[in-house]
């Protein structure tokens, strides 16, 4: 059977064995030992499996991602996103939709911490909610706004999704979490603009509160935004600048976390064993999914299904953004039903090869537009992972009324996409000021 065939049946077979609920990280490995052992040998295929797994997971590169996850539940934990929170309120809450808009600030400076969007929308939601319901907040606008927020988280730097891309794509993770700091704050003002926009032509969504005074607003200054400013600082300003490298710039985070918590008597033997606790857990699912992906990834290059797609690419008659336009709309039907973690690992080897060396774009922009569209994938239906969680925060609040309410947010998205797509310099100007690690 011709390879391309084989592949084309291991994808169709990897998607009809996600939908009898089996974890995706086994159907990858499956489809990949099987699929390779046939188009090898089975000999070859146990060979692929423990030479790429012990050349993948040796790599000291990949003990960034235990080092990023700690320093984010420490943070989590430890009670920033409630502190932080408090002074975004101070600062917006007197606008129409003020409480919604502070929530995307807490949201994008959460992030800046933690890295992960399910944590974000989680810590945030628990905060945020229950003020905005207390303001009478319209619920279909406060949960959308929390579960829009939270996929912030894999945007700005450190961002989780940005190492596992680094780490497939063969990048610098550092030159990555620069290139997301200004699309990440861009989608997040973005976000306001469609919030106060909604709330300032009906009202009643987001009812303005009050005015705080600026006393209040410099002591929740320094109860909430210094302590992350200090630890974006000393973490990702020390790997920018070139003092450290990715995961020790993760492990200065970790410290940095813990020092300053710790200075104020917020940290202690429960919050350290807790979030080493749920490290452990969140890492090995990550690793367990890399380790798959590699194998399914040999699959699909002796598949010859990149090539083919490259060929493919390469003879449509259509411009580069055309052909980048639809790898976005593949990549955002997908998100829409598989983790972003084993999205970004399944989908690599076949569309990396088609953006950078056909179409000839910068790996690093297009890990930014890649990560941006995964991010999308976690609040729309069916699955909208983020949705989810924060209908577990919400408690009563039906299903389709967060879902209704996520619309204007995927709108500014899509605005946000393709401002990148026709101004790349927004994700490549900060990276190009420094050197690759």
């Amino acid at each position: 059977m011709d390879p391309v065939t084989v592949g084309l049946i291991g994808i169709l077979a990897f998607f009809l064995l996600i939908t009898l609920k089996i974890p995706i990280a086994y159907v990858m490995a499956m489809v990949g030992f099987v699929g390779f052992s046939y188009l090898t040998s089975t000999t070859a295929a146990f060979s692929m499996v423990a030479t790429e797994i012990f050349s993948t997971f040796s790599r000291y590169s990949l003990s960034v991602i235990p080092m990023f996850i700690l320093m984010g539940f420490l943070a989590f934990h430890a009670g920033m996103g409630a502190r932080l929170y408090d002074f975004a309120y101070k600062m917006a809450g007197h606008l129409p939709g003020g409480l919604a808009i502070a929530t995307q600030a807490t949201c994008a400076l959460f992030g800046a911490v933690c890295g992960s969007n399910t944590a974000t929308a989680a810590t945030i939601g628990a905060i945020a909610l229950p003020e905005m319901h207390k303001y009478s907040y319209n619920s279909s606008l406060s949960t959308a706004s929390v579960a829009a927020g939270g996929a912030l988280g894999v945007l700005i730097p450190p961002s989780v999704i940005f190492i596992v891309y680094g780490i497939a794509a063969e990048q610098s993770v550092g030159q990555l979490f620069l290139a997301g700091i200004i699309p990440g704050f861009l989608l997040m003002s973005l976000y306001m603009l469609v919030i106060y926009i909604n709330a300032r032509r009906t009202p009643q969504l987001g009812p303005a509160g009050q005015k705080s005074a600026w006393n209040e607003r410099y002591r929740a200054l320094g109860g909430g935004l210094i302590e992350v400013m200090v630890v974006f600082a000393i973490s990702l300003g020390g790997l920018f600048v070139g003092w450290f490298m990715p995961t020790e710039a993760g492990a200065v985070g970790v410290a940095g976390v813990m020092m300053v918590t710790a200075l104020k008597g917020r940290m202690n033997l429960r919050i350290i064993r807790q979030s080493l606790a749920d490290t452990t857990r969140t890492t090995a699912m990550i690793m367990l999914l890399v380790a798959s992906a590699v194998v399914f990834g040999r699959f699909i290059a002796v598949s010859r299904i990149p090539f083919a797609m490259a060929e493919w690419a390469a003879e449509l008659a259509l411009p580069s953004f055309a052909v980048i336009a639809l790898i976005l709309l593949i990549y955002l039907v997908l998100g829409c039903f598989i983790d972003a973690l084993a999205l970004i690992l399944l989908t690599i080897p076949i569309f990396l090869p088609v953006a950078v060396d056909v179409l000839g774009y910068d790996p690093i922009w297009f890990g930014v537009i890649i990560v941006m569209v995964v991010a999308m994938g976690v609040i729309p239906p069916p699955v909208g992972m983020n949705v989810y969680i924060v209908k577990g925060v919400a408690g009563n609040v039906p299903l389709e009324v967060i879902f209704r309410g996520i619309w204007p947010f995927l709108f500014a998205i899509i605005v946000a996409l393709a401002l990148l797509i026709m101004f790349p310099a927004l994700a490549t100007f900060l990276p190009s000021l420094i050197q690759p690690y």
